[in-house]
């Protein structure tokens, strides 16, 4: 419901801010996604986060969105303790809410009870990102020290991550490092595509027969960029089976699955997470 605020402040006062102080239970994180859908005007126009308010200046405002409550979620639980929460994460569901859509259940929603306040705003805990479509091991900080600790690791490619996708055809070789830069569609940008001038991008695969013509991909990516395991085994010819954003043929879902995750663990020691295919995939792996 729209309603309106007397600025009662300095003058030269950032909107953001003003109205994050005005409404406390929310997070200034939380009061920006209003701008972004332009439900706040100044004299009946949009204003931009930053814009300077005087005093006097009525704002309109609708906290209608914040106000709605989020889809609640239930996930597998892998592993949890007082620095970490490991899930087994479902396809089809995101790893955090972004856009116009924030309330759509995530992993972040999920975890949103179990972090710490400090982890504030919309991707609180999330450490690394899986794909929508893609299911397995995710690992999430509950506190912002294991935040830190764990990213660094990530940013520093000391994470072994493996995943397992299914394929039409034999790859040839059966084992072999793809090397192939990545970097967005400029004529699309939901997509990304392989260029010479993407940014470095190396997949380690390993290829076995399985059912019905397919092969089953074991793979170990060196780098973490955007669709890169998706990517990568198109550029080799063999799309991922349901990957039709880059031309897979069509399935039940998209056949890759974040099998499992090792990593040094907040506490010092080194840790191995797995998960197991999902059901679907006995469709094409023997």
């Amino acid at each position: 419901m729209k309603q309106t605020l007397t600025i009662s402040s300095e003058s030269n006062v950032r909107a953001d801010k003003y109205l994050a102080e005005q409404f406390s239970e929310y997070s200034r994180a939380a009061i920006t996604k209003l701008f972004d859908l332009n439900l706040i005007k100044l004299k009946g126009k949009s204003i931009e986060p930053g814009h300077k308010l005087r005093p006097g200046a009525i704002i309109e405002y609708d906290l209608g969105p914040l106000q709605e409550k989020p889809e609640v979620i239930e996930l597998p639980v892998l592993h949890e303790d007082d620095d970490v929460i490991v899930v087994d994460k479902p396809a089809g569901i995101i790893s955090h809410a972004r856009g116009r859509f924030w309330q759509e259940a995530s992993v972040a929603s999920f975890i949103r009870d179990k972090i710490s306040k400090e982890l504030d705003g919309e991707r609180g805990g999330i450490v690394h990102r899986l794909d929508r479509a893609t299911s397995g091991v995710m690992i999430c900080a509950k506190n912002e020290a294991a935040l830190k600790f764990l990213q660094k690791q990530f940013a520093d490619r000391k994470v072994t991550k493996t995943y397992v996708a299914i394929v039409p055809g034999m790859l040839d070789p059966d084992e072999a490092i793809i090397d192939a830069g990545i970097e967005r569609n400029s004529k699309d940008p939901k997509r990304f595509m392989v260029s010479k001038t993407g940014k470095s991008a190396q997949t380690h695969y390993v290829s076995t027969p399985a059912k019905k013509g397919y092969s089953i991909v074991t793979l170990t990516p060196k780098t973490g960029r955007t669709h890169q395991l998706r990517l990568h085994l198109l550029y080799v010819h063999h799309p991922i089976v349901g990957d039709e954003l880059y031309g897979g043929e069509k399935a039940s879902r998209l056949m890759l699955h974040a099998k499992s995750l090792e990593l040094t663990m907040p506490d010092g020691k080194k840790k191995l997470f797995e998960s197991p295919l999902p059901e679907q995939f006995a469709e094409y792996a023997a």
